[in-house]
């Protein structure tokens, strides 16, 4: 669900999921906008900074009866706080979320970028959520955020998913791996060693490991296991 412009770069963007089988049904087509850019950097250690073109297509996605059948019939739905970065988008986000059935994965995958965030988004979201994902850095700004006060990572983690009551919290921890929660149960899990070449898109790839096999009832130990291997497979191309 998303929205780009009617430009070249819309056309190929669309072009690109259709040829890897993705569904673009529900992503709208802007004419009044410029399809989304974001330029990467990699510093020493291959890590991104991020720089995004504002005002895109897609902070302008609009509510459509379609989005309300598709997110009745979704087991699980994934968002940030980026996409919500204009009232518009934030909206629809919203509106998509509270149309779910209450069974639904509602993953939070935080993804603080620049100054693209704020303590009112982040709270609206987790009482929204039904998941978090974050990674070492996020976790002590949404803590910092929310008023927790924890010793530990461990403590902030339990304080979060009982305060929002949420079913899943996983942090990663990049070469560290991933530690993941849920209710009484944590499974911690180093990274795989791998030959870093580009870690754009990893936390990415984890989250949607992570949704489906989580969905899947697997055991939480599995469930990481699988999602920092994948995840390390996308750092190394």
């Amino acid at each position: 669900v998303s929205a780009v412009g009617t430009d070249e770069l819309g056309d190929r963007a669309l072009e690109q999921l259709r040829s890897l089988g993705s569904r673009v049904d529900h992503i709208a087509r802007d004419s009044a906008h410029a399809t989304g850019r974001v330029n990467v950097t990699l510093d020493e250690q291959k890590r991104p900074a991020f720089e995004i073109a504002a005002n895109a297509a897609w902070d302008h996605i609009p509510w459509s009866p379609a989005l309300d059948a598709l997110a009745q019939r979704a087991d699980a739905v994934c968002f940030g706080t980026l996409g919500q970065r204009s009232p518009e988008s934030r909206e629809t986000i919203t509106r998509v979320l509270r149309a779910t059935r209450p069974e639904a994965l509602r993953m939070f995958d935080i993804n603080l970028r620049q100054h693209f965030h704020d303590r009112e988004t982040i709270e609206h979201s987790l009482a929204l959520a039904s998941a978090l994902k974050l990674n070492e850095d996020e976790l002590p700004v949404v803590a910092s955020l929310c008023g927790v006060e924890a010793e530990s990572t461990g403590a902030m983690l339990k304080t979060l998913a009982r305060r929002y009551d949420l079913l899943l919290v996983a942090p990663t921890g990049g070469p560290d791996g991933a530690t993941l929660a849920a209710g009484d149960e944590e499974s911690s899990v180093p990274a795989p060693p791998v030959r870093v070449v580009d870690t754009v898109g990893a936390g990415d790839a984890f989250t949607a490991s992570l949704v489906c096999d989580f969905l899947r009832g697997l055991p939480l130990a599995q469930i990481n296991h699988r999602a920092n291997e994948i995840a390390g497979y996308v750092c190394s191309v």
